[in-house]
């Protein structure tokens, strides 16, 4: 696996001169040209890096999902995330920009704090987003203006101008997240009703029982996206995280058996994946108001 621990070391790598400034760099994608004689490269960089791409023919491995890179458009990783690329054999000539900030630049700085409050530097290359020719436009244009700043005389003022030049980039990624989760429905339907249909599959068969309660991380890749961009995606849409779509559907099941069968409170949390029927009774009254068996006596 190639590691990039510098700005340097990865431009050397896509045989590019070295970066004009260390700790941040504006690439023509269209110039790299990977060093290697490898159709599958694997890395770990320590720098943040955001793309602006188009016509990348590849299919790339990123966490433990392999997907294809021929739709994603801007996509974020933050440092220390693995990537495998499968080069694929093509005669188009791929373009965009890519933009590398290593953290040491965020040194000092709110946006070093707050940029790990965008969700996005975890979403998945699939999940990349799509941007209307506008859009698309409008982040060009910081992007620029972040390589023009750098490529002036650095006076007291360009940090500072250049970090909301990237603040102002990622708000306007977060803009167009927002819009993308209401716009794609087909998609995002699918994922739901995807949803829905593994967690009535889960809690109604043996699974519950033999695994416990399914974690975030199991939904996610179940559905093939990261946890992050699920939740974002449920919150939009449903105004429910991962977290609470699984608890809420837990306890549709518990009252069904608990008003349908004739089940103990104990046997019901066991097949429902509780090590301890008291952490179900707390989790059910905690949403119903009712204790289960409260509720169990208002059937009767």
């Amino acid at each position: 696996m190639n590691t990039f621990q510098t700005l340097s070391e990865f431009h050397k790598f896509c045989a590019l001169p070295n970066p004009e400034h260390p700790l941040i760099s504006l690439i023509d994608y269209g110039q790299v040209n990977y060093q290697t004689i490898e159709s599958q490269i694997t890395w770990m960089q320590s720098f943040y890096s955001i793309g602006l791409k188009r016509d990348i023919q590849a299919k790339v491995r990123y966490g433990q999902q392999e997907f294809d890179f021929d739709e994603g458009l801007l996509s974020f990783i933050a440092p220390r995330q693995v990537l495998q690329f499968e080069m694929l054999p093509t005669e188009k000539k791929p373009s965009g920009w890519l933009l590398l900030v290593h953290p040491d630049f965020l040194w000092n700085t709110p946006l070093a704090k707050t940029i790990k409050n965008y969700e996005f530097f975890g979403y998945a290359i699939n999940e990349a987003l799509f941007l209307s020719d506008k859009e698309e436009r409008t982040i060009t244009d910081i992007l620029l203006n972040i390589q023009h700043e750098y490529r002036s005389n650095i006076d007291k003022f360009s940090q500072n101008i250049i970090i909301a030049q990237i603040e102002l980039l990622l708000n306007y990624a977060e803009r167009y997240y927002q819009r993308q989760f209401l716009t794609r429905k087909i998609n995002n339907h699918e994922i739901l009703v995807r949803l829905e249909h593994l967690l009535d599959s889960y809690f109604n068969g043996e699974e519950a029982i033999n695994k416990g309660i399914p974690s975030v991380q199991f939904i996610a890749d179940s559905l093939h996206v990261s946890s992050s961009y699920l939740s974002s995606l449920l919150k939009v849409l449903t105004g429910l995280s991962t977290q609470q779509h699984i608890h809420e559907k837990l306890i549709e099941i518990a009252k069904e058996k608990l008003s349908t069968t004739q089940l103990s409170i104990g046997e019901i949390a066991y097949t429902l994946g509780f090590e301890h029927s008291q952490s179900f009774s707390k989790l059910f009254k905690t949403k119903t108001n009712l204790s289960p068996m409260a509720f169990r006596a208002s059937f009767n």
